[in-house]
């Protein structure tokens, strides 16, 4: 009788075990990789950090924002998260930032390029050419220098995976001004061409290409604040009764990040409900 009036808790315990493991399991599912994020102190870098952080990766945020970046890794803990100061558009700084990651944990696993800048809303006549070059410098040289820092030492390795943030804008024309559309259409491209070397050496090359979120990076080149431009986008989106927010960027990184991904290469995963399939009618 005892054995039997045991049984329902046994199986319990059984169920609750699993599921706890599974949820573990889930929730540390970076454990133990580390990854450099530039561009990390705030928008989809400082998400992807704290996300990555979560999962149980170490993380070293790269970027030009000294206070952000250093209250970030704060935050996150001296053992999880670290700062390096880094322009992405001189090679110096993503050289030492890849080799900081190294020799704080050994290895570099996933280096997400997401550091880039915003544009001006200004038509083609009005664009100036060294507004252009900047962009290019940091939107397109940044994401190469950063690619070919990490395959350094991925490569070797034979494993890695760089996760490249692009747009919506990669994909159609006449949404954004032309020198973003240009950036974010050259960084689709390289990361092609990146992922069809670097494949042979176990590292895989993605981009990642959301619609529009209110960053603080969109919401300073649209000059409206967060509710404004959520609206706005909204408006305008295929899906509705959804607001893309940096933590479903963030979401989409980690997958590709993670060991669930470990044959995907060479795709641009956009994060945009169908709005670069869909023509509207008049």
């Amino acid at each position: 009788m005892t054995a039997v009036w045991q049984a329902p808790h046994l199986h319990l315990y059984i169920y609750s075990t699993f599921f706890e493991n599974v949820l573990t399991s889930v929730a540390k599912r970076l454990e133990g990789k580390v990854a450099l994020i530039t561009g990390g102190a705030s928008g989809f870098g400082e998400c992807t950090a704290k996300l990555f952080a979560r999962r149980g990766a170490r993380v070293v945020v790269a970027d030009i924002q000294d206070d952000k970046g250093r209250a970030l890794c704060d935050s996150l803990g001296p053992d999880t998260a670290s700062y390096v100061h880094c322009d992405v558009t001189k090679e110096s700084d993503l050289a030492s930032a890849v080799d900081d990651a190294v020799a704080r944990h050994g290895k570099l696993d996933v280096m997400f390029s997401n550091a880039g800048t915003a544009f001006a809303l200004k038509s083609l006549p009005d664009c100036e050419v060294d507004d252009f070059q900047r962009l290019m410098s940091v939107n397109v040289t940044g994401v190469f220098l950063a690619i070919k820092h990490a395959a350094r030492v991925m490569s070797p390795a034979r494993r890695g995976s760089i996760v490249i943030t692009g747009s919506t804008a990669s994909t159609v024309a006449g949404i954004v001004p032309h020198a973003y559309a240009c950036s974010k259409h050259a960084v689709v491209g390289l990361m092609r061409s990146a992922a069809a070397e670097l494949g042979r050496h176990g590292v895989r090359v993605n981009c990642v290409s959301p619609y529009g979120v209110a960053t603080p990076l969109t919401m300073a080149a649209f000059a409206l604040d967060k509710e404004a431009l959520e609206a706005m986008f909204e408006r305008s989106a295929n899906l509705k009764g959804v607001r893309l927010g940096a933590e479903d960027v963030a979401e989409a990184v980690a997958y590709l990040a993670g060991d669930e991904s470990r044959y995907v290469s060479g795709v641009n995963l956009l994060l945009d409900g169908g709005y670069t399939v869909v023509k509207e009618l008049p």
